[in-house]
């Protein structure tokens, strides 16, 4: 399987470079998995593919604002430090740039000081390992300092920094909004509650390796970086009853997927479980967990693309791309969305 195999073309003026002011405006292309159909909605019509007894599972992670412009104290010179992950104690997996102008005992200024970093470890495609130094609370620190770290295809400015969270986001920890989300409202969540719709909550942390190229030509030589993950009891209790009823459950995007298929890949059953995936979903993959997915439409020849191929069928998925091009969808994390069904 080539990675090759799923690239596409996409004009730039389809990729959405901010959101739309109302979440649930957004478009909905549904596509039945089993027979290809294809038909056009607006988002808030999802409502209408959820049924009763179904679960609509969600990823309540919470975006960073992790994004540091800051200079080396010694030269002055200026770097951006994205953190990633926190390893323990404050040393953070963080991306830099640019990476070669930093060594082992390198200090960096944010903020006039509030905030430094020193360089303990180098590692490659850009990462290093940053010991962080500062007084108080970090998250608040973050919240004066950080800006939100949009993916690099968007150029326009943010104007509110709550519009690359879900309305639903509760545990920081994440490099990258779970974008399938942005979508939903607190009148469109209620809607689906009282139509008899369990809404449960997962936690992934989101970090960069998600999105980044595959770029091998083999598919399957690609290595995933990992994410955190966390569920808990309650959620387990209400998705095994969902199995055990027959009904669906419906993953609200592709961290939701790759966290409930660890579990079941691991356990045969969702069972309380956290800890780190790097869980690959391509073509050939034997879904247990998940029926139906709420997704966005997603990059070229990336990890994001082969998981709803995988799910949906390959041919499916392209066929529904072509026609999201040829209707004007809007691309990638502001764009809109996708049900399969």
């Amino acid at each position: 399987m080539k990675t090759e195999d799923f690239n596409y073309e996409l004009p730039e003026r389809l990729i959405a470079q901010t959101p739309l002011e109302n979440r649930s405006a957004s478009k909905l292309l549904v596509l039945d998995k089993r027979t290809g159909e294809i038909s056009h909605h607006h988002f808030k019509d999802i409502i209408n593919y959820l049924n009763v007894g179904d679960a609509l599972v969600i990823n309540d992670t919470k975006v960073l604002p992790a994004r540091l412009i800051g200079i080396k104290e010694e030269t002055g010179a200026v770097i951006e430090l994205l953190l990633l992950k926190n390893i323990k104690d404050h040393i953070w997996e963080c991306l830099a740039k640019p990476q070669k102008r930093l060594k082992i005992g390198t200090i960096l200024s944010f903020g006039n000081g509030e905030l430094k970093a020193e360089v303990i470890e180098i590692k490659e495609e850009g990462i290093v390992l940053a010991q962080l130094l500062f007084e108080g609370i970090l998250i608040e620190i973050l919240e004066h300092l950080g800006s939100m770290p949009l993916p690099p295809y968007i150029h326009e400015k943010l104007k509110e920094k709550d519009r690359y969270q879900t309305v639903y986001a509760k545990e920081y920890g994440s490099a990258a909004a779970p974008t399938a989300g942005l979508h939903f409202t607190e009148e469109l969540l209620k809607e689906i509650t009282d139509k008899g719709i369990k809404i449960v909550r997962i936690t992934l942390h989101v970090g960069l390796g998600t999105f980044r190229p595959v770029n091998v030509e083999d598919v399957t030589k690609h290595k995933m970086h990992s994410e955190y993950y966390i569920v808990t009891k309650e959620a387990t209790d209400i998705l095994n009853e969902v199995k055990k009823n027959g009904k669906a459950i419906v993953a609200v995007g592709t961290t939701t997927v790759r966290t409930l298929e660890t579990i079941r890949q691991k356990h045969d059953k969702f069972v309380p479980d956290s800890g780190e995936t790097n869980i690959f979903i391509y073509p050939g993959f034997n879904f247990k967990a998940v029926d139906k997915l709420i997704t966005n439409f997603h990059l070229p020849k990336s990890t994001l693309l082969m998981l709803v191929s995988a799910l949906a069928g390959k041919d499916n998925i392209f066929k529904a791309y072509e026609e999201a091009v040829n209707n004007e969808y809007r691309f990638f994390s502001f764009g809109d969305a996708m049900f399969i069904k």
